[in-house]
């Protein structure tokens, strides 16, 4: 991420030049301006913002800009010698807590971590989410599910594996009814606990040549309505590589936010257990795209998949959906 650093006296500008000269992507802010005029205009500039000042200072200049922990960036605020280092707004979500401990290295400080969960030891609810890919639907609720947590709560997750491996303070559940986290990509499955969406599906898509983004699209959401998913639980998008100049299909993937990825027929012929298409083996000489294409999407990082969604056709489109089977929620 990018990094400002602000000063405001002849020592603590010595040390924001140590730490931008220090620090990847960082940048010492000597401009006239006055302290908060820059930070306002730092402010949706960059990822992270050093203040080397007194903490009421800092505070005062970022108050009427502080907005939502998802967006804001993370703040740390310094003395003149960088002693101290605290880690101020965003520790977790923005990434200021391990900022902190950064910065703390190069100046030789103390990190100051106010974070319960750092300083007591345990996982962070927001952190373990992101770091897993999971969508969490209601932030406000993760927040009171942390705050039991932190006070001792048992925090249980139901999963559809019920071998996955969990942090060790975070407790498996195999009655849905019963637990606070719920990851599925079905979030009509939640009942009280929070839906956390995980991003381990891959969608296969084969289409007639010239097929428009308005069909895939709409079949997309079919498929998706049929079989209760969230869209958002799709990490990749995958077909033949001779649809790799498709345009129907890279509109679709860039709607998504979505690289796609493309394999050939001989790849897509090695899938075992996928529906044979006699048209898919006249027309590319592939056994079939959809299905065998999902497939190695979810698999083209060595995990073990499974297709939950056969084909589906459609008049010009064919989508398939596979699953990447992830054991491990560290």
């Amino acid at each position: 991420m990018n990094v400002s650093v602000v000063a405001i006296t002849s020592e603590g500008r010595k040390t924001a030049d140590l730490i931008a000269s220090s620090l990847a992507n960082c940048t010492h802010d000597r401009s006239s301006d006055k302290v908060a005029q820059k930070i306002e205009r730092l402010w949706s500039r960059c990822g992270a913002l050093i203040c080397i000042m007194a903490t009421g200072i800092a505070v005062r200049s970022i108050a009427p800009l502080v907005n939502d922990k998802k967006t804001d960036p993370c703040v740390l605020v310094l003395d003149p010698k960088g002693k101290f280092v605290i880690s101020l707004l965003s520790g977790h979500l923005g990434g200021g807590n391990e900022l902190a401990e950064t910065v703390s290295r190069i100046t030789g400080g103390i990190p100051v971590i106010t974070t319960a969960s750092d300083v007591l030891g345990m996982t962070a609810l927001d952190l373990w989410a992101r770091r897993n890919d999971l969508v969490v639907e209601d932030f406000s609720k993760l927040t009171r599910i942390t705050s039991g947590f932190i006070d001792g709560k048992t925090t249980r997750v139901y999963y559809h594996n019920s071998k996955i491996i969990l942090p060790d303070d975070l407790q498996l559940t195999p009655a849905i009814e019963d637990a606070d986290l719920v990851i599925t990509y079905n979030k009509n499955m939640t009942f009280k606990g929070l839906c956390c969406i995980p991003r381990t599906l891959y969608l296969g898509v084969g289409c007639n040549r010239g097929t428009g983004v308005t069909d895939i699209r709409k079949s997309f959401v079919e498929l998706c309505r049929t079989h209760n998913i969230e869209p958002v639980a799709f990490a990749g998008i995958s077909s033949i590589d001779v649809k790799d100049d498709e345009e129907g299909i890279l509109l679709f993937a860039e709607e998504r936010g979505i690289d796609p990825v493309f394999f050939s027929r001989d790849e897509l012929n090695t899938v075992k257990d996928v529906s044979f298409s006699s048209a898919a083996m006249k027309a590319v000489g592939a056994q079939g795209v959809a299905e065998p294409a999902a497939i190695l999407g979810a698999a083209d990082n060595g995990d073990d998949t499974e297709l939950i969604v056969r084909k589906m056709k459609w008049k010009d489109v064919t989508m398939a959906v596979a699953e990447r089977k992830k054991n491990t929620w560290d």
